[in-house]
């Protein structure tokens, strides 16, 4: 037996502590105006024997690791050297494993875009088999579309949950129909709506993505309150934010270059989030600002309680000197600050901000550029 397994691209953040389990190859759906990961991949569903295959060499992998660290409990390079050489594994995969045995393998995340698109009864056997393979796993994640799980019943979905997948990650991005028919989602809020709610129903943790800046300038605030609107009627379990990013090669990066989409400048963006968390009504979730494409990371909350410490922090931001604000823009898109609370005026800083304004005649052309190398 070969034991190797087989990673996908992505992830989510919240998942770097997890082992990848592909179930899946690439995106059924594939035409998303704003995503450049799969284009130009085929979907492919991958047999269940592929994928118990896969399990099994993590498992082999992880029983090997614990048995040569049973008295020292270290596990280095040399180690998983000799392991390597002595199975013919590859150390990138040791080196998996040996991340995930190190976080107590407790979670576990399955790619790629859309793995509820499986049969729901090979699904839930693969779910009861990774549990029976690994009882330590506390969580089992998986990125799934709205119109695939709109299409399951409810009895499927509580299948699924019972057979140990804990949460789902839908990208909403938009609550708007002109926005999502503008960025070819596939799928309209309704949709959006009745898929949010089917999961929530068969009691599994939900991540809703809203991604500020995708209606471009044109749809900003119908973008915020419409998202509002949808993320309201679901009350998922977390909203998590993904500022948009028109990444060159991308139909929405071509729309741009048309005209017909307009990119929002960045303080344009905190404003339609600050709309956005004003709109939330009568919901318990939690928000947050996780990610590197966000200017400010510090927006996190349970609502509704926190609202007003969120909205505090963006009024932090606005209540700063303009010239402060452009310097902290160009701070955190350079990697010098993470969160806002980390902003101190410093002269290198507000150098390369007059910089980056003379090479390319202003503040939101020199962050655009930056950003389209983001992801």
């Amino acid at each position: 037996m070969h034991y190797t397994f087989e990673l996908g691209p992505i992830r989510p953040p919240s998942e770097a502590s997890s082992i990848l389990l592909r179930l899946t190859r690439n995106c059924p759906w594939n035409r998303c105006a704003f995503c450049p990961v799969y284009k130009g991949q085929k979907f492919s569903l991958r047999t269940p024997e592929e994928i118990r295959h896969d399990i099994d060499s993590m498992y082999f992998i992880a029983a090997e690791i614990l048995k040569c660290t049973s008295e020292s409990g270290i596990i280095n390079g040399s180690l998983m050297q000799d392991i390597a050489s002595t199975h013919g594994i590859g150390t990138e995969y040791i080196q998996q494993v040996a991340f995930w045995l190190h976080h107590g393998m407790e979670s576990l995340f399955l790619q790629d875009a859309d793995s509820l698109i499986m049969k729901t009864t090979e699904l839930a056997d693969i779910l009861k088999y990774i549990r029976e393979k690994f009882p330590t796993i506390k969580r089992i994640t998986s990125y799934a579309r709205a119109h695939t799980v709109s299409r399951k019943s409810p009895e499927e979905l509580r299948q699924l949950r019972e057979a140990g997948l804990n949460r789902i990650h839908i990208g909403m991005e938009s609550g708007s129909d002109s926005v999502l028919e503008m960025i070819q989602k596939g799928v309209t809020a309704e949709r959006q709506i009745d898929a949010g709610k089917k999961a929530m129903d068969a009691g599994f943790e939900l991540s809703q993505y809203f991604m500020p800046g995708s209606g471009g300038t044109e749809f900003s605030g119908e973008n915020a309150r419409e998202s509002a609107r949808v993320l309201s009627a679901i009350n998922p379990t977390f909203i998590r934010l993904r500022s948009t990013i028109p990444v060159p090669g991308t139909p929405l990066h071509d729309l741009m270059l048309a005209g017909k989409w307009t990119p929002v400048p960045e303080e344009d963006k905190v404003r339609e989030i600050r709309l956005f968390i004003e709109n939330l009504d009568n919901i318990t979730s939690v928000l947050k600002s996780d990610h590197i494409m966000n200017l400010i990371e510090d927006i996190e909350g349970s609502l509704p309680g926190d609202r007003s410490i969120m909205t505090g922090v963006i009024d932090s931001f606005f209540n700063m000197d303009p010239d402060d604000r452009e310097t902290y823009i160009v701070g955190r898109r350079t990697g010098r600050y993470r969160y806002l609370r980390d902003f101190r005026p410093d002269r290198e800083t507000e150098i390369l901000k007059q910089d980056l304004k003379n090479r390319y005649g202003s503040l939101d052309a020199a962050m655009l550029e930056i950003l389209t190398n983001y992801i």
